[in-house]
């Protein structure tokens, strides 16, 4: 018996429940968001590792099939690919969380990437299951006090400086929801918002995109409803990752864009050096209200930031500076 595992980007849909067959399409029916099977053909390695729809991490075995989304990314530290680069059977998973495509170019920090063959689509009345028909709906505004939190790049520190905003609101008594609109799909990055004490956590796969390289106009019709959703749930605040930097082609000026200037108060850079932060304003005209990542470790490495750029850095991972970031919070959001 063949072992099939749902991966987290079918965490939205009801294929865990309700039956579903598998079927071949030729490529010109393929989609962004189609839910598809792939089985795995690689050498088992430790890349060979699928989160599922809890968030919980499994080692896959050679033969077993995944369910996954096709998908496309353009990350600048590990992979870019497409599914619209698939060519023939084979494919290959490109995050754990099942996003499926082909890479086309792999950093040398990566060793490999897992090898699927395409078992099929995932079918139901003869119409295929795709991610956005289980996306949120809606129309309406968005008018919730915004807690903006962006990067250099990848790997920057948005999650871990995310998760302590969320913390900090938490003891403050604030209902906090934390959402992640841009990136390519990883439960457990916003999962880490709910253990910090979010009352919610929502990210760009409840609005049914299995990452956010795509058009504008589709990650704009996909995000509103979203946004929507989160201001009727009455939060006091919201706390918002920019997956990758605004630059990159995640839509995460797009993102930016549909929160409102007006409801964003407070603006926090995360950087891997100095020097990326005086880019980031420079290129995008942000002006963060604090910087934070790797651009700040060392007391010599926030001077330089203030040197660079006139910003206050904080290492948020030294327990004495949550005072200065709980300040931080209190001014800019006006507690």
């Amino acid at each position: 018996m063949t072992v099939t595992f749902l991966s987290s980007l079918t965490r939205i849909s009801d294929l865990a429940t309700e039956p579903y067959e598998i079927v071949r399409l030729a490529k010109a029916h393929w989609a962004t968001g189609d839910y598809v099977v792939g089985e795995i053909t690689g050498p088992r390695n430790r890349q060979l590792q699928f989160e599922l729809t809890s968030g919980r991490m499994i080692q896959a075995l050679r033969g077993d099939c995944v369910v996954g989304a096709l998908g496309s990314r353009a990350a600048t530290l590990e992979a870019t690919g497409s599914w619209m680069d698939i060519s023939g059977d084979e494919m290959h998973a490109m995050t754990s969380a099942g996003l499926f495509g082909k890479v086309t170019s792999l950093s040398t920090l990566i060793p490999s990437v897992t090898r699927l063959d395409y078992q099929g689509h995932v079918v139901r009345n003869g119409e295929k299951v795709r991610m956005a028909d289980f996306a949120i709906r809606g129309d309406g505004r968005f008018a919730v006090p915004t807690v903006l939190i962006v990067g250099t790049s990848m790997s920057s520190g948005k999650t871990t400086t995310g998760r302590l905003v969320v913390h900090e609101l938490e003891r403050m008594g604030r209902k906090a929801i934390g959402a992640k609109l841009t990136g390519a799909g990883r439960y457990r990055d916003i999962l880490s918002f709910r253990d910090a004490g979010a009352e919610a956590v929502f990210d760009f796969v409840d609005a049914g995109l299995p990452s956010t390289v795509v058009p504008e106009d589709d990650f704009r019709h996909a995000i509103r409803p979203l946004l929507n959703h989160i201001h009727n749930l009455g939060p006091d605040f919201v706390v918002v990752e920019a997956g990758a930097s605004p630059l990159e082609p995640y839509n995460g000026a797009a993102a930016i864009e549909e929160l409102g200037e007006q409801n964003i108060r407070c603006k926090i850079l995360c950087a891997l050096d100095p020097y990326a932060v005086v880019g980031v304003e420079k290129a995008f005209g942000l002006e963060p209200d604090l910087v934070t990542g790797p651009a700040t470790s060392t007391s010599a490495a926030i001077d330089l930031v203030r040197r660079l750029s006139g910003v206050e850095g904080l290492n948020v991972m030294d327990p004495e500076s949550l005072p200065v970031l709980r300040d931080v919070l209190k001014r800019t959001l006006r507690l």
